[in-house]
């Protein structure tokens, strides 16, 4: 088991009194490498969710995935033979929409350079969604994953932003990981838009801790009984850091055994393990004397 399923030294040195995971309450699951690849299973995650609900855990999914909404997400879940709410999924697209709503002001007119998760979110709160400027003003240019990207979606997104547009990345992941390897992610297209205006969008998916204490606010979570599990340090680790709850990796994505020994204390989970499916034996093994 050593060599499947290990805790960092922060977390072992400054423990007293009962393993943090036996307090848990929550475990909040990012999905594309740890949930599944593409549309592909990964090994135990059916079992391991089912698991922790019957132990009377609760169950989210947060992704900085925005292609889809949070009812396809519910419909692919349950694809996979995974129940879940629309209630369980906070994704980058949902914290865009929040954001939005919140910072706004009224009627906001947005271009999204994205996918149809992105501008249906943000349309649900109220934004004037445009996919193309025609000579037409925006408030927000709102950047996704977009498999469709082209370089008049580029010309369109600088030309608003130089006129004054505030510039939103749901995300700025460099790759995804899909069944066949990894492709370039969300942050790509942000990465070019960010170069042509030389301009710094406002990031509202993990790295940011913002969707994580509003899911944690609304289900009145307390940080240290909630446990974020992914597959990324710059995101997953970094956003749970930040935000102070516990948090886990799997090598079933993006992120290597060696990246992680090599980390910053800031981006070092508190526990690795091979795959979702190792996480039930931790916590057993976390809970024997």
């Amino acid at each position: 088991m050593a060599d499947l399923l290990s805790c960092s030294a922060a977390a072992v040195s400054s423990r007293t009194g009962p393993s943090p995971l036996q307090s848990i309450t929550t475990v909040v699951f990012d999905l594309d490498g740890v949930v599944y690849r593409g549309h592909t299973l990964l090994p135990g995650a059916r079992k391991t969710i089912a698991w922790l609900r019957k132990q009377g855990r609760r169950v989210f999914f947060l992704t900085n995935n925005s292609t889809l909404t949070r009812t396809e997400y519910v419909r692919r879940l349950e694809e996979f033979g995974i129940p879940c709410k629309k209630a369980d999924v906070y994704s980058s697209a949902y914290a865009c929409a929040l954001y939005l709503r919140e910072n706004g002001g009224a009627s906001p007119r947005a271009l999204v350079v994205g996918e149809g998760g992105l501008s249906a979110e943000l349309r649900r709160v109220g934004v004037d969604v445009v996919r193309e400027l025609s000579g037409r003003q925006v408030d927000y240019v709102v950047v996704g994953m977009d498999r469709k990207i082209n370089y008049r979606k580029l010309v369109d997104a600088h030309s608003a932003i130089r006129q004054g547009a505030k510039f939103i990345a749901s995300n700025c992941d460099p790759i995804y990981p899909t069944e066949d390897g990894v492709i370039p992610g969300g942050g790509t297209i942000v990465a070019a838009i960010q170069t042509a205006t030389q301009t710094k969008p406002l990031v509202i998916g993990k790295p940011s801790p913002y969707i994580l204490k509003i899911l944690l606010h609304k289900e009145d979570i307390k940080p240290k009984r909630a446990l974020l599990l992914g597959d990324r340090l710059d995101t997953d680790v970094a956003c749970g850091r930040q935000a102070g709850v516990w948090t886990a990796i799997v090598l079933t994505g993006v992120t290597a055994r060696e990246e992680i020994a090599a980390a910053p204390a800031r981006l070092k989970p508190h526990w690795v393990m091979e795959s979702i499916g190792d996480l039930p034996r931790l916590i057993t093994a976390e809970g024997k004397p």
